[in-house]
């Protein structure tokens, strides 16, 4: 009896969660505004620009393997 309860459960919710995923909003026939910003390609040539160039050069396995071959014993 518990495992049937247990099951009925499980059905249940998992039921729910597939049909709130199906609902959709209902709309008024009018397109939403764009909120997406646009993009200002002076602006951001001109943030590129601003970015320092590095000294060196950059590593990410520096810290992972020695900064120099090893060499061979004669």
């Amino acid at each position: 009896m518990r495992i049937l309860v247990i099951a009925a459960v499980v059905l249940a919710l998992t039921a729910a969660s597939v049909q709130a995923q199906g609902r959709r909003q209902p709309s008024d026939g009018a397109k939403p505004a764009d909120t997406t910003p646009k993009i200002d390609e002076k602006a951001y040539k001109a943030a590129l620009e601003r970015i320092p160039e590095p000294k060196d050069k950059y590593d990410p396995w520096g810290g992972a393997r020695p900064s120099e071959p090893s060499r061979k014993p004669k």
